[in-house]
């Protein structure tokens, strides 16, 4: 071949070329164009809510909604039934709380008046007696007085005795309101008098102590292994074994064969005390 037919071979081929490009842009451009409209198309369905795409979808999403509004008015009828309850129980607890203070409130007053009503009871049993005489004394003074009005205003001389007497001045009365008064005051120091000697009993110490593994008791030894019988105060004596002494505390078994544990402090206060078994 020589330079024309290459030259012409090269120009037919470029003008293919061109028309290849020339076609596949009109092709390229006709697929978007049918592209675009597919996409519309599709939106208005979507929009319209007739595709399938979206109707499916849309009808799981709502049988979901569906289920969880079913759950949550479940949960909110037991949310309603716990807070029922829950004011049930208040209510119910205010209302026995209102009654046990009333019925504590009301024994409390009882008592009290009772208290009162006793007290008064003994003020009276005390105090009759010289009431009546006070009567007396004012009836006696006013009758005198009526009918004697125009008696002496000197004072009433004392009356000479002689010999080693007693002249009592006092009246029936004065002497009946001491005697009152000593009775009084007698009722009100005995309790104390009592309380004071129960505190004097709580506050008697006995000898306790425990060295070099053995106890020491009101001058007696004990050690580990030893009978005993132990005392106190609530209940009767029962017999017992020492198992271990420690530095401030005593382990014994009983005769069931439970443990009991006592301490010094204990049986210097009197609490719990211990003696020999056959004493």
């Amino acid at each position: 071949m020589d330079d024309l037919d290459c030259e012409r071979r090269r120009n037919e081929c470029l003008d293919e070329m061109c028309h290849l490009e020339k076609q596949f842009s009109e092709l390229k451009e006709k697929l978007f164009k049918e592209r675009l409209s597919q996409l519309k198309a599709k939106l208005e369905e979507v929009t319209s809510g007739k595709a399938m795409e979206y109707i499916s979808p849309l009808a799981d999403l709502q049988k979901n909604m569906k289920i969880r509004i079913e759950v949550a008015g479940i949960y909110k009828g037991f949310c309603l039934d716990v807070i029922k309850n829950r004011y049930d129980c208040e209510m119910q607890g205010a209302k026995q709380h209102l009654e046990s203070e009333k019925i504590l409130l009301f024994d409390n007053m009882q008592c009290e008046l009772l208290e009162r009503i006793q007290r008064l009871e003994e003020d009276r049993q005390s105090i009759d007696i010289s009431s009546e005489w006070w009567d007396e004394e004012l009836r006696s003074k006013r009758s005198r007085r009526k009918w004697d009005p125009f008696r002496s205003e000197k004072k009433r001389r004392v009356p000479l005795v002689s010999g080693p007497y007693i002249v009592y001045m006092l009246r029936d009365l004065d002497i009946l309101e001491d005697w009152t008064a000593i009775k009084k005051a007698k009722a009100a120091v005995s309790p104390q008098k009592r309380k004071s000697d129960s505190v004097k009993a709580e506050k008697q110490h006995f000898s306790a102590r425990c060295e070099d593994g053995c106890l020491y008791y009101e001058g007696e030894s004990f050690t580990k292994g030893e009978a005993i019988i132990l005392d106190m105060k609530d209940e009767p004596p029962s017999q017992a074994v020492i198992t271990a002494v420690s530095t401030g505390e005593v382990w014994l078994r009983r005769g069931d064969s439970s443990k009991t544990k006592i301490y010094v402090s204990q049986l210097q206060k009197g609490k719990y005390s211990v003696r020999r078994a056959g004493k």
